[in-house]
């Protein structure tokens, strides 16, 4: 039985534009952002940036020197932003619905400046941030892990108390799922862009 649904924050709660989020970064004076960012698992500064390993103000400082040019944090931050279209206040409203009846948590791999908007009243049309939709948030960049590897779900584990087969990971990463399945939790796997309320209802009442 169902008692926990962990949530990832890109593709699932919130669509995923990456050739916005390219286009972005060009714009700052990235010339080969096409090549930095990945939708799934970002690699160097992007990387230690959602690692923890680099501060906001580090990854500015060094994303300046790759750019030719001193940058703004809030240049840096709305290049960030590029990443996310619309947030669907249908699937905001669904999921606090669910924490009616379920424990409802965010795993994601993030940064400090998408969370610096998502964790403020900007984030929804409604004045809500994203902490009100969820009992917690577990985000890599402050437990110095990102997904796939094992260390942020077993902090997760750990910290929540759930128990991996009574809850339900909700991701559109296939390496995610694969661990998540490995470590005994519930899966699906919905498309980027996909409105998956209809089929996760389906599941929890299977």
């Amino acid at each position: 039985m169902i008692k926990n649904i962990v949530f990832d924050f890109g593709g699932v709660i919130v669509d995923i534009d990456r050739d916005k989020a390219v286009q972005a970064f060009i714009k700052l004076g990235l010339a080969d952002a096409d090549t930095r960012l990945d939708k799934y698992h970002q690699t160097g500064i992007f990387q230690e940036l959602e690692e923890g390993k680099l501060s906001a103000d580090e990854f500015r400082k060094q994303l300046g020197d790759l750019c030719g040019r001193e940058l703004t944090m809030e240049e840096t931050k709305q290049a960030w932003l590029g990443f996310f279209n619309e947030v669907d206040l249908r699937k905001l409203d669904y999921i606090l619905g669910l924490r009616k009846s379920y424990h409802v948590y965010l795993l994601s791999n993030t940064n400090p400046f998408v969370m610096s908007w998502a964790c403020s009243p900007e984030f929804s049309s409604e004045g809500k941030p994203l902490n009100d939709y969820c009992d917690k948030l577990y985000l890599s960049y402050q437990l110095g892990h990102t997904k796939p590897a094992p260390e942020i779900f077993d902090f997760m584990i750990k910290d929540s108390h759930v128990i991996p087969s009574e809850t339900l990971f909700v991701d559109d990463g296939s390496s995610n799922i694969h661990i998540g399945k490995e470590l005994g939790f519930e899966t699906f796997q919905p498309e980027n862009g996909a409105d998956w309320r209809q089929v996760l209802t389906v599941i929890l009442n299977s």
